[in-house]
């Protein structure tokens, strides 16, 4: 059985870390994994994040060593 990523949502403080560390508007720091920012100011919000829109957050903002392993996984199940 293939391995699952262990992917754990950012909460909201996170969120607001990382976008606010890296000095962009929502629109900005949303826009690379294809969510609008009225969705991104809903999940910076409190509303919970969908598994893709987390693993994507990860791949886009989360340590590179991170990234590596992730890709590495999804490549492989190909």
């Amino acid at each position: 059985m293939p391995q699952r990523h262990k992917a754990q949502s950012p909460t909201t403080e996170q969120l607001l870390e990382w976008r606010k560390k890296r000095k962009m508007s929502q629109s900005e720091f949303w826009a690379p994994i294809g969510v609008t920012q009225s969705a991104g100011s809903r999940y910076e919000s409190g509303r919970p994040l969908p598994i893709p829109i987390a693993l994507l957050l990860d791949l886009v903002y989360g340590p590179p060593k991170r990234a590596e392993k992730l890709l590495a996984k999804l490549r492989a199940s190909e």
